[in-house]
């Protein structure tokens, strides 16, 4: 399996596993899918191959935008904004890139986190050509390992 496809697979499979930290939302024909997760849970070798920090006090956010209905969807280039904040109230931008590998398209990027903390992520998505940006927001709990 290619290593984008594994970090798919990755995040696919968090987004089952922890409803608290993934979601997704649809407006008409796009949907947005989203979560977030402790860099830790990516293998050293996807980490290196699309340049995530592997650190017990990075989170990794990734949203991924489609259009079309379920099955029969295909990846949207997006501009995607995230917005950190911790408990203390604690604001930080988190940088998003897209990574492209095939027919798959992603928005990943890192936020801090120090030893147990609570981060809420807000995002807002714009898809060219859409009048509204599509915007959520969800909060992860990490634990230090």
């Amino acid at each position: 399996m290619r290593p984008m496809h594994l970090l798919a697979a990755l995040a696919l499979s968090l987004l089952a596993a922890l409803p608290a930290s993934a979601g997704s939302m649809r407006t008409g024909d796009l949907s947005v899918h989203f979560n977030a997760l402790p860099s830790t849970e990516l293998t050293p070798e996807v980490a290196r191959q699309y340049g995530v920090t592997r650190s017990a006090n990075r989170a990794l956010v990734n949203v991924a935008i489609r259009r079309g209905q379920p099955g029969a969807d295909v990846a949207v280039a997006a501009e995607v904004k995230v917005v950190a904040t911790n408990l203390a109230g604690q604001r930080s931008d988190v940088r998003m890139r897209e990574v492209r590998d095939g027919e798959a398209l992603y928005y990943l990027g890192e936020a801090r986190i120090a030893g147990q903390d609570t981060l809420t992520f807000e995002l807002e998505v714009r898809v060219a050509g859409e009048a509204q940006p599509m915007s959520a927001t969800f909060k992860q709990e990490f634990f230090p390992q």
